[in-house]
């Protein structure tokens, strides 16, 4: 099944970089009482995902923050330390909560997940782009194909909190 906008997150685990090193959060920890924009990425370091994905959320982290979101946050099947020294390398470092489904639990409870194991690069999320309100989601963007990035953009995802929240 497919999340849907309606539908609340499913419970999962990620893994954050705390000053102590690697750390779990939940879906719960991540969002609730808190409005939060969650965008997902194939992979770090990719084309797309490093060119053009992340960087409109890094360029619009302070628009997002000033519509009232409490939380900018982008997960990825990567493991926290390829997540950590990306978010460096693209200045998302204390900007967006870098979040590692290394195993693609929630990409696959969400129904969000994408098997490129014939490219040998295994299970993925799918890219995409929402908004989450306590929990519930509220818009979601997700792309046909890897390489699209205009439906989960930061830009679209702006254009419509400002008609539909």
């Amino acid at each position: 099944m497919t999340l849907k906008v309606g539908d609340k997150l499913p419970e999962a685990t990620f893994t954050v970089m705390s000053p102590e090193g690697p750390k779990p959060m939940t879906t719960a920890e991540l969002c609730d009482g808190k409005k939060v924009a969650l965008f997902a990425v194939p992979g770090a370091y990719t084309p797309t995902c490093h060119k053009a994905h992340m960087p409109g959320f890094v360029d619009r982290a302070a628009e997002l923050k000033a519509k009232g979101f409490d939380t900018i946050a982008c997960t990825s099947t990567n493991d926290i330390f390829v997540l950590t020294r990306w978010a460096e390398d693209t200045g998302a470092t204390g900007k967006i909560v870098m979040l590692a489904d290394g195993s693609a639990d929630f990409a696959k409870k969400a129904g969000l997940d994408l098997d490129l194991s014939a490219r040998g690069l295994g299970v993925r999320s799918k890219r995409y782009a929402m908004a989450i309100e306590n929990g519930v989601v509220k818009i979601l963007n997700v792309e046909d194909a890897p390489p699209q990035h205009d439906k989960s953009s930061a830009a679209t995802l702006c254009s419509l909190i400002d008609r539909s929240l």
